[in-house]
């Protein structure tokens, strides 16, 4: 591979030494440079392959770090940290103790804005703009590149609304290219189709009615045009709109070909780029893929079942209902408060809805689950995917939130299956008939049992709201645990032989089991309590909020996520951080 370009810059300042004929080359060296590293290393592919160009383009005509620039999301920002001072450490990404997949602030001055979530660049840009017009830096740039999908988010109109009567020297780069993890959905994607296809007259320009200089749309892989392009925006002042045309997956034919596989496509071969198979025989199922084939299975049988997701059918595996019923299965793009309250608009005319949205994302739909859902006692059915430590995305997308902001609602259920049979029985009693929303939250990954599909799929037990259950009787130490995390106590229980210790599945954390919570409580004067997620508001804070109501005078310790932000890492290196793994329980409980 031929990086004699690459090798030479660091900075964006080596990169302006540059003429502007040696781009193109410089291009193709950092898509290859990308493309070896995720090849062995994994990551996000697919979007930063597709903005090379852009990235090369943005460095080389403005004067970054001073003019700043805002990636929304993130996935597609790997050029940009390759050119601004972290090419020699690429290979860490999203490595324990190694650089962030997403642009993070404490990591570079080039990152100007932390971002993981999406949506956000426009907002953020237009405060760094405003900003700098009190500060009077009329001069200084602020850019703002965002997505197809992203732009189609409640958020990033709020913050059109607002630029759009300003006066801030603000460009918004539109990165259109059709997809966001799975292909963009909904009348705005309609209406830059037609825009991209010489459609949509020309006075009818949503854009430009919002008072922003637009121009567009123009080849996003055609450097020289946009260079030129943005050293003419570079002279105007006020709100600026450049709409691209670009391809995720630009210059590896395979991730072309199929955006939403290699939007992250795990090891393959970087000539070829054939994904490197892992043989999936015997292996139990994923977790999001027991949601899927189950709520397809109940649909089928239940006509009044409805399923959400906003823009992850792939990766909530509701996928398998849309294609079979897709009447029933609404994919509603990057728009979780329109999701949640979407469903709660079905609810009341007796829909059985199945709202699945990561737990890291239902954050931002915190005031629909309060006002729309639980203070109208509607039976909606959250399904929390992601929910727990999940690995190398790191701290934008940890699910671990969730027990701690959901908990303190009225009227709402909480409930984390120990493994993929849980899971199934409690989305089939929850169509039965709740006359509450529930939270179901389940990790990234797999589950227990390989045998799940042939032996267990839909053979449904209906579960018993409320109830908790001891899995091992001892008589001097309680383990008290919630969720999947309850298996590695199992695991270290039996590694570590101890018969003193009992362990307590209690997979409703609200409604607590409190009948065996007094057993508990007047049996053990140790208890321990072990969770995938915060410690400051969560399970063990419940389980310390009863103790303290019926006055237990035992030591109870609460073990999870600490209070601090968790990096990113193999799911059982965070596990290891928060000394919820194996290993470390076999040493507690040794010592207990």
């Amino acid at each position: 591979m031929s990086t004699q370009l690459l090798s030479n810059i660091n900075s964006p300042a080596d990169l302006r030494q540059l003429d502007e004929a040696q781009l193109p080359q410089l291009a193709q060296e950092l898509r290859n440079f990308i493309i070896d590293i995720v090849s062995v290393k994994e990551g996000h592919l697919g979007a930063s392959l597709g903005v090379i160009e852009l990235t090369i383009a943005l460095h080389y005509v403005f004067n970054t770090p001073e003019d700043l620039l805002v990636w929304d999301v993130g996935h597609q920002a790997y050029g940009h940290k390759i050119l601004t001072e972290r090419k020699n450490i690429f290979n860490t990404n999203r490595q324990l103790g190694g650089i962030s997949g997403f642009p993070k602030r404490s990591e570079s001055i080039y990152d100007t804005f932390g971002v993981g979530h999406s949506s956000t660049a426009i907002s953020a840009a237009l405060g760094m703009a405003l900003a700098s017009n009190l500060k009077k830096d009329v001069e200084k740039h602020h850019i703002a590149v965002v997505g197809d999908a992203s732009i189609a988010s409640g958020m990033a109109f709020e913050g059109l609304n607002h630029a759009g009567v300003t006066d801030a020297n603000l460009l918004v780069i539109l990165n259109d290219n059709a997809i966001g993890i799975d292909p963009s959905v909904g009348a705005l994607k309609n209406y830059l189709t037609a825009v991209k296809n010489g459609k949509n007259p020309k006075q009818n320009n949503m854009i430009k009615s919002l008072n922003f200089d637009y121009s567009g749309p123009i080849d996003g892989h055609d450097i020289f045009a946009v260079i030129r392009e943005l050293q003419r925006l570079k002279k105007i002042k006020g709100p600026k709109f450049l709409h691209l045309i670009t391809t995720k997956g630009k210059g590896l034919q395979k991730a072309e070909e199929n955006q939403v596989k290699y939007h992250a496509p795990g090891k393959f071969d970087a000539a070829t780029g054939e994904l490197t198979i892992k043989s999936e025989e015997n292996l139990p199922p994923k977790y999001q893929d027991v949601f899927g084939l189950t709520i397809l299975d109940l649909a089928k049988k239940n006509e009044k079942i409805i399923g959400i997701t906003p823009a992850m059918p792939s990766g909530s595996s509701l996928k398998f209902m849309m294609d079979e019923i897709p009447e029933r299965a609404f994919d509603v793009g990057i728009a979780e408060q329109h999701a949640v309250t979407l469903a709660a608009g079905m609810a009341t005319q007796g829909m059985v809805v199945y709202c699945n949205i990561y737990s890291t994302f239902l954050q931002r739909a915190y005031d629909q689950i309060i006002h729309d859902v639980a203070l109208q006692h509607l039976p909606i059915i959250f399904c929390l995917d992601r929910a727990g430590l999940v690995g190398e995305d790191g701290a934008t997308h940890h699910g671990v939130f969730d027990i701690a902001y959901l908990r303190c609602i009225p009227n709402l259920m909480i409930y984390a299956p120990r493994n993929e049979i849980d899971l199934q029985n409690i989305l089939y009693t929850a169509q039965l008939g709740l006359d509450a929303p529930i939270a179901i939250r389940y990790p990234r990954g797999r589950g227990q049992f390989s045998n799940w599909k042939t032996d267990y799929f839909a053979k449904y037990q209906q579960i018993k709201l409320g109830k908790a259950y001891c899995l091992q009787q001892g008589t001097q130490t309680a383990i008290l645990s919630t969720g999947t995390i309850g298996n590695n106590v199992t695991q270290a229980l039996h590694q570590s032989q101890n018969k003193n210790i009992s362990h307590y599945d209690f997979p409703f954390v609200k409604p607590l089991d409190v009948k065996l919570l007094q057993e508990i409580f007047l049996k053990y004067k140790t208890i321990l309590t072990i969770e995938d997620g915060t410690v400051i508001g969560g399970f063990g804070s419940s389980i310390a909020e009863i103790a303290a109501q019926l006055n237990f005078v035992g030591n109870l310790d609460v073990l999870g996520v600490p209070d601090e932000f968790i990096t990113h890492g193999t799911v059982s290196e965070l596990q290891q951080i928060c000394k919820i793994d194996v290993k470390s329980l076999v040493k507690r409980f040794a010592a207990d």
